[in-house]
């Protein structure tokens, strides 16, 4: 075939893609399906790159006590959330939001609930030292624990050695290589081939009635005003850009039902992009999050306090739309809304790379950063409350038992000598 019979083949099967989408019983509220991973792929983005930053990306050793990583809290054996309403990190602490599924995250023009990072790998970089999160005193103490495994090196080197010239473990393994890499697999995950998909795509079927029926429902309030595109969430079209799209949560909240809300789900208690531009223009806005694969996201909000996707349409219908659907049109929503659920590529646990004979984090991991972190001292009432005898945890009245039991022993052993 020549050149130029290709084009009319092309218009060809363009005009029955047509024909087959007029035909669809209810119009769809994109045009577009997913897009697949390939709209979003970099020219760096190697499968020796990917397979690094799979690794970095579950590795809990790069945390400050060795057990929170990236997949931690955006966990891709599921949702690509932890299913929390906050999420929780080193000793225990949780932070302020819920967290952002990682799923699709690639197509987003900036990341974070408020927007402070453009690209996947500026939001990398965070948790790493955010003290709720990994907790570690800075890049460096997190780099020098992956410069002491020479695996992690030897693969640094096979990815980035021909840019720096160096097999340097210090040039090697660098923050921008680390979140690099780190990028380059979440750029990976990614769910095409829902049954919304197949339904743009000209198939009649893929959507039930009930499905069908919240598809128009979700038309009629008027949610596609925000959740639009392919991704649901208004942005896919400029990934990584830094031109986010930011909507205030709530818009509506002199609404009876809305203020009921905003008070049982804390939903006006973070300032939102506020929080970074300092612009009062920007409070309790937030970027528009994706509706893909939102059935596998709960708990929902950026608070992380709505319980259920059914309380959650109510929600932003009352508080984002001033409207008040009926039963009926939640669950034909909700139903429709699991139609965004695409097919999850599989996820095999990658072996991480360890130092022979010895740990990769320090015995002393708590006590190397106390300058950063002090430790609460000692409660002085609280010992003169044990007694001051020294034994821990050992409460006056936790003392009182033990002798009671010590005493009761001692009698029955006695007793028992006597009837001898």
């Amino acid at each position: 075939m020549v050149e130029g019979d290709v084009a009319p083949q092309v218009q060809e099967d363009d005009d029955e893609e047509d024909d087959e989408t007029e035909e669809l019983p209810v119009e769809p509220p994109t045009e577009e399906s997913h897009p697949g991973y390939e709209y979003i792929q970099q020219e760096g983005d190697t499968e020796a790159k990917i397979e690094l930053g799979e690794q970095l990306y579950f590795d809990p050793r790069i945390s400050e006590t060795g057990t929170i990583s990236c997949n931690t809290c955006h966990n891709v054996m599921e949702g690509g959330d932890d299913s929390r309403p906050t999420a929780m990190g080193v000793h225990g602490q949780t932070g302020p939001v819920n967290s952002p599924t990682v799923w699709n995250s690639g197509f987003h023009h900036t990341q974070f609930w408020d927007g402070r990072a453009d690209t996947l790998a500026d939001q990398a970089e965070g948790p790493i030292v955010a003290d709720v999160e990994m907790g570690m005193p800075d890049h460096e103490a997190a780099l020098d624990r992956v410069r002491a495994v020479d695996g992690y090196v030897e693969q640094y080197e096979e990815v980035y050695g021909d840019e720096v010239e160096s097999d340097d473990p210090e040039d090697l393994v660098t923050l921008e290589h680390t979140v690099d890499a780190i990028a380059a697999y979440e750029r990976t995950l990614v769910t095409p081939n829902s049954s919304y998909d197949q339904y743009v795509e000209g198939d009649a079927d893929a959507l039930t009635e009930q499905q069908l029926d919240g598809m128009e429902s979700f038309q009629e309030l008027g949610c596609q005003s925000c959740h639009s595109g392919p991704m649901f969430s208004g942005q896919w079209d400029d990934p990584e850009s830094g031109e986010g799209v930011y909507q205030r949560h709530p818009t509506f909240e002199d609404n009876p039902q809305c203020e009921e809300y905003v008070e049982e789900y804390d939903l006006m208690e973070n300032p939102g992009r506020a929080g970074v531009t300092d612009d009062e223009a920007d409070e309790y806005m937030y970027k528009v999050p994706t509706l893909r694969n939102v059935e596998h996201t709960a708990p929902y909000m950026h608070t992380g306090e709505v319980p259920t996707l059914e309380e959650a349409v109510r929600v932003m219908a009352t508080c984002q739309l001033d409207e008040e659907p009926s039963d009926e049109e939640v669950e034909d929503i909700t139903a429709f809304l699991t139609s965004l659920t695409g097919e999850y590529p599989e996820q095999e646990m990658t072996r991480l790379p360890a130092p022979s004979g010895e740990s990769m984090i320090p015995a002393d991991a708590d006590a190397e950063f106390e300058d950063i972190e002090e430790e609460p001292e000692e409660d002085t009432d609280q010992v003169e409350a044990d007694g001051g005898d020294g034994i821990p945890g050992m409460t006056i009245a936790t003392a009182v038992i033990a002798l009671a039991i010590a005493t009761a022993t001692a009698l029955v052993g006695y007793t028992r000598r006597l009837d001898e």
